[in-house]
């Protein structure tokens, strides 16, 4: 199984299946995110999708989104 570290390059992740949020903005403000072989997580900026990925294991997403659902880091959007 491939194994792929932080900072590679997404676009040499070929098995990748790139996802963007439907609360994406027309702006290019996006997100991605992928699945890896193996169950790992993948995330890249949309603008820059020849750029770094930050690979992440499972569990390490579901605490990720875990708290953004509890509302854990809404103090980072919220405006001043």
């Amino acid at each position: 199984m491939e194994r792929f570290d932080n900072g590679v390059p997404a676009n040499s992740i070929s098995s990748a299946r790139w996802v963007k949020s439907s609360m994406s903005t027309a702006q290019g403000n996006c997100v991605e995110v992928a699945q890896l072989p193996g169950g790992d997580v993948a995330v890249r900026n949309s603008r820059h999708p020849d750029g770094p990925a930050l690979v992440y294991t499972r569990d390490e997403m579901t605490a990720f989104v875990t708290g953004a659902k509890s509302g854990e880091f809404d103090h980072i959007t919220a405006c001043n």
